[in-house]
């Protein structure tokens, strides 16, 4: 459990890993035809994520409720001796090491090594002599022990989400030695509570501390599931991530297949003919995930119905926008544009008019859409005043980057085809002076813009969600025909599962 809730912590909050299951998971190649998404994480980002396992055993040892020990036994000329340990707590925990190994189409067997803590509490004994005798005494102990723990970890599709079970646990007692207080007491006491105790002390630790870490298990996976639920939603639109099919356990990787479909006020599409195959992701990476164009397409529409795609642009935005070079054409055709209006009294709006059509493609992610833009001067206590509407159709390229937490789109190649113009200082729309600059000013400042913009939209979004608490190193995003893949390695923030032990334990 250890590396499987700290791996589920680590990579549902980056993105997408293992979270809300379907009702029925299937298994084998036919379920790939309904996956939208799927997240690869490979053996390297388990060993790193294994570093932590201290943290999940350590949170396991402290909330065991350890029950008061009791048994008694005969003993010649002494009687019958009956004891009872009891307040039982541990202190001073530390662990050697922790391995991992990932078993194919098994499980994830963790081995950790030599876990060493100091059970304290309270003794206390009595026994009935042969003369009637009898004599009760109370002494604290300690208990110094070595343990060995391993784990088997089956990820399970169980109640509509994916379930880790820890509870094939096994604790080997290398050291379990008893110390009375003060070892004032008579030897053969020690000796005779040590044979006693040890037996019942081993059953009790072993099904306490393993139930503990099944517990802890659960616990992280429901923290997890919030997480991702709220990663994958904003507000109406929502991203369905349940299974498409049981997680993929194999000896170099961890791999779980999603559904992908976008959710918007209850409506849904459908996904049935996805090109997904395990052999389109490599394993020279931490994570990997693969998504298809259906599930980018599908959230594009549901942000064009949700009426997210328009931009409003004013003072320097709009400035930067219209004054692309500084040359006498480009300030002429401001001029009988704005009709002398300042920038800071001026608005343009731009907007998307039909939903945008997405195509992946090995040179960028391909978007077509009817766009309008319009621009209006407001004249001190008068109605804001059309100068110029357009509506063009544009076909845009655009190759995507993740760099300093930031989310950059940049466009490669685009094209521009005018459907309706109406312009105040050009009527006709034959003034070619007026043509040319608003021709290259959507080219060179408009599209980039415009890209900018959502680039920066998705950016906070993400962060939003907490993205930019991850440390991601040398994210990639390749684009092919009909699938984008984003591979990346990855640092851990530590912090995150500490205040999740912290606030839940």
């Amino acid at each position: 459990m250890c590396w499987a809730g700290r791996m589920i912590l680590g990579t549902l909050s980056i993105l997408l890993v293992l979270v809300h299951a379907a009702a029925a998971c299937e298994s084998g190649p036919f379920s790939y035809r309904a996956t939208g998404i799927v997240c690869r994480m490979t053996k390297p980002a388990a060993l790193l994520l294994n570093q932590e396992t201290a943290h999940v055993i350590q949170a396991a040892f402290r909330n065991a409720k350890f029950p008061n020990i009791t048994g008694e036994r005969s003993m010649r000329l002494l009687g019958r001796v009956a004891y009872g340990l009891s307040n039982i707590q541990v202190n001073d925990l530390s662990i050697e090491r922790s391995e991992v190994e990932l078993k194919e189409d098994d499980a994830i067997y963790i081995s950790i090594k030599n876990v060493t803590a100091l059970f304290k509490g309270t003794l206390t004994y009595g026994y009935a002599g042969a003369w009637f005798l009898q004599l009760f005494h109370s002494v604290d102990f300690e208990i110094e022990s070595s343990i060995d723990l391993q784990l088997n970890i089956d990820l399970m599709c169980q109640k509509e989400q994916v379930t880790p079970d820890a509870s094939d646990c096994y604790l080997t007692f290398h050291k379990l030695t008893l110390h009375l207080q003060g070892d004032k007491e008579p030897g053969w006491l020690k000796q005779l509570f040590t044979d006693f105790i040890s037996f019942t002390l081993k059953l009790v630790l072993k099904r306490e501390v393993c139930k503990e870490i099944n517990a802890v298990a659960q616990t992280l996976t429901n923290f997890i599931l919030d997480l991702a639920a709220n990663f994958v939603r904003d507000k109406d639109i929502i991203v369905d991530i349940s299974l498409a099919s049981d997680p993929v356990i194999k000896a170099s990787y961890i791999e779980s297949h999603h559904k992908g479909l976008v959710l918007y006020k209850n409506s849904s599409s459908m996904l049935s003919d996805s090109v997904f195959s395990p052999s389109l992701l490599t394993e020279s990476r931490m994570l990997y995930f693969w998504l298809s164009e259906h599930s980018l397409s599908s959230l594009t529409a549901a942000a064009f119905l949700d009426g997210r795609l328009v931009l409003n642009l004013s003072g320097e935005k709009l400035q930067e926008l219209f004054e692309t070079e500084d040359t006498e054409e480009q300030r002429k055709a401001v001029q009988m544009i704005f009709q002398g209006a300042s920038y800071n009294d001026s608005v343009a709006k731009v907007w998307s008019l039909s939903q945008p059509q997405i195509s992946l493609q090995p040179e960028g992610t391909v978007m077509r859409s009817l766009v309008a833009v319009e621009v209006s001067i407001l004249p001190t206590g008068e109605e804001p005043l059309v100068v110029l509407y357009m509506e063009k159709e544009i076909t845009v390229t655009i190759q995507a980057t993740y760099a300093e937490k930031k989310l950059i789109l940049q466009p490669v190649d685009s094209s521009i085809e005018m459907k309706v113009f109406k312009c105040t200082a050009d009527p006709s729309g034959k003034d070619p002076s007026i043509q040319s600059f608003l021709q290259n000013m959507i080219l060179v400042a408009g599209i980039p813009e415009v890209t900018s913009s959502i680039g920066s939209a998705l950016t906070s979004l993400m962060n939003s969600k907490r993205l930019d608490l991850f440390e991601i190193i040398n994210p990639e995003i390749i684009t092919r025909r009909g699938y984008v893949i984003v591979q990346l390695d990855f640092g851990f923030p530590s912090h995150l599962l500490l205040n999740f032990f912290d606030k839940s334990l």
